[in-house]
């Protein structure tokens, strides 16, 4: 065979192309590139990831669109994500998220990895405070050290002691009460009709009751009697400045983020009345939260700044709401979706504190920590909607990840570089079938079994090492397959008082009410920064014959 039989056509091939290019305007070869510009772009990522790898790296989920990564599946169901991507390439693994390289270890010793983690090597400030400090506000929770964060905690730890909690449950149940024999989800119960059936919005009702609820409670009387609907409009304006919009870009010139903006303001001004009133007064104020953070100093003896107790006072606010209305609108769907174990939870309430003749007594809260089914129920709803599912951690400097969790061969171990970021998934580990019988089945008779897998990691999350990160001792609880408060140094100090405010609401619900399903149960959302049921989530309702 010739070699004309090859140089031949593509010697045409160029005579073509010099024709074209002399006949073909420079715009258009311009906007020939442009519009090019993004196969170009795709083709080039994917032999990028084709290319050899260094060995110390986690092994990256392929993806075809550059920069955007693999957001698109990640954000639809991020614990659905983790699980196809673990199957293919383990428990340790990257994947690129809008820029970000995010390294994902998962299971007990993933989380370990991540919560346990040396603050100076793997920090949460640098991931969470563009989303939160806009919010909060300056100098508190991720705008400051780590150590003035943990001294912060440390104050607001104040109010939530067990003194502080038996006031609580009387206040919830107040809160609770005057809510349903008011606002209109609840005028078929207002009309005292035993026959009749209403219906309600899961989340959007426990959303606008927890908030009322935090506000008596962690905010104190004060506050509470000052939240006219002006106020639950600046709430409504920062409370929709936590979204992942906002975590991906800090500030766009979008409605959404200057309501933000004018509502952090006004809400900080208004605390700060509140203490400038009370600085001039006699003294004379309730004994609450804010009441406390006056009298709290730093360790080098300075007073707390007046606009960061605002602050703090904000963020204490908006954690007593989030975790709870969503966990709250959870469990209401459950218990409405098996009516059953509703009347089981029922009955507990009449053993405790019915009196004679029908009715029930105030609940105390010592009494509130001897109900086993409730406690399931609330325990359960946690495990299988973890209120966040994944956490994040900045890497400051390269940080090798233990061989038992993955590796690349036996004699060597994967490193997470310097400016990555590091995720564990509660939710995986408290929905994974590997670990839970029937994990994806909702059953509270599991934590019922004292010898049971539920109960094993209930004691490895509260009774394992404690710990004195600055703000009093804590349960690390790092290694355990139920983490639905986070765990190490950032585990949350308000868990104790999210299962007061839980259960004291839930109870005083279904002594009011029975419940049932409206439709299907519901999807999880994760559109949000927080996993909640999808809308429509009705939850029908009907009185009971006796309060």
């Amino acid at each position: 065979m010739s070699t004309t039989n090859f140089s031949e056509p593509w010697a045409g091939y160029l005579d073509q192309a010099q024709v074209h290019l002399s006949n073909t305007s420079l715009p258009r070869m311009l906007l020939l590139l442009v519009v090019n510009i993004p196969v170009i772009a795709v083709a080039l990522n994917v032999v990028y990831q084709m290319l050899p790898r260094d060995r110390s790296l986690p092994p990256l989920v392929f993806h075809w669109i550059p920069w955007f990564g693999s957001a698109a599946a990640y954000g639809q169901d991020p614990v659905e994500f983790f699980k196809s991507c673990r199957e293919k390439y383990g428990n340790v693994f990257c994947f690129v998220l809008l820029g970000r390289k995010v390294v994902v270890t998962l299971g007990p010793k993933g989380n370990d990895f991540v919560f346990g983690g040396k603050h100076t090597v793997i920090a949460a400030e640098e991931v969470y405070s563009p989303l939160t400090t806009p919010v909060f506000g300056k100098d508190v929770v991720y705008d400051c050290p780590n150590e003035v964060l943990m001294e912060q905690k440390k104050f607001v730890k104040v109010s939530l002691t067990t003194d502080k909690f038996r006031d609580y449950v009387g206040m919830v149940e107040d809160e609770v009460t005057q809510f349903m024999n008011s606002d209109l989800a609840f005028r078929i119960f207002q009309l005292n009709d035993i026959n009749e059936w209403g219906a309600f919005g899961s989340y959007k009702t426990l959303a606008e009751m927890t908030i009322l609820t935090a506000a008596r409670t962690l905010q104190g009387r004060e506050i509470r009697e000052n939240m006219d609907k002006g106020f639950a409009d600046l709430y409504h304006d920062l409370d929709h400045g936590l979204t992942p919009l906002h975590w991906m870009f800090e500030n766009l010139p979008l409605p959404s983020y200057r309501k933000r903006d004018v509502a952090q303001e006004k809400m900080s001004q208004f605390y700060q009345n509140i203490l400038r009133n009370r600085r001039a007064g006699d003294g004379d104020y309730e004994d609450d939260v804010m009441a406390s953070l006056m009298r709290q100093t730093y360790r080098d003896g300075r007073p707390v700044p007046d606009h960061e107790i605002a602050h703090m006072m904000i963020a204490l606010l908006m954690a007593g709401q989030h975790t709870s209305s969503s966990s709250t609108a959870w469990v209401l769907l459950h218990l409405a979706d098996r009516p059953d174990i509703a009347e089981q939870v029922y009955q507990e309430q009449v053993e405790h504190f019915g009196i004679p003749g029908g009715g029930f007594r105030e609940m105390a809260y010592e009494d509130m920590r001897k109900l086993p089914i409730l406690d399931a129920v609330i325990r359960e709803t946690l495990r299988v909607h973890a209120p966040i599912h994944s956490i994040m951690r900045y890497v400051r400097s390269d940080v090798p990840i233990p061989a038992s969790l993955g590796a690349p061969s036996e004699d060597s171990v994967y490193v997470v570089p310097k400016g990555y970021t590091v995720l564990a998934s509660p939710s995986l580990s408290q929905m994974d079938p590997l670990m839970w019988k029937d994990a994806n089945t909702w059953d509270p008779t599991r934590w019922l079994d004292a010898a049971g897998m539920a109960a094993q990691a209930k004691r490895e999350y509260d009774d394992d090492t404690k710990v004195d990160f600055g703000f009093g001792l804590v349960s690390k609880g790092t290694e355990s397959p139920y983490l639905p408060f986070g765990a190490g140094r950032h585990r949350c100090i308000g868990e104790q008082f999210a299962m007061v405010q839980i259960s004291s609401i839930v109870a005083t619900m279904l002594r009011k009410i029975e419940l049932r399903l409206e439709g299907p149960f519901p999807k999880s959302d994760y559109s949000s920064m927080m996993v909640v049921p999808k809308e429509p989530s009705l939850i029908a309702y009907r009185r009971r014959n006796f309060d």
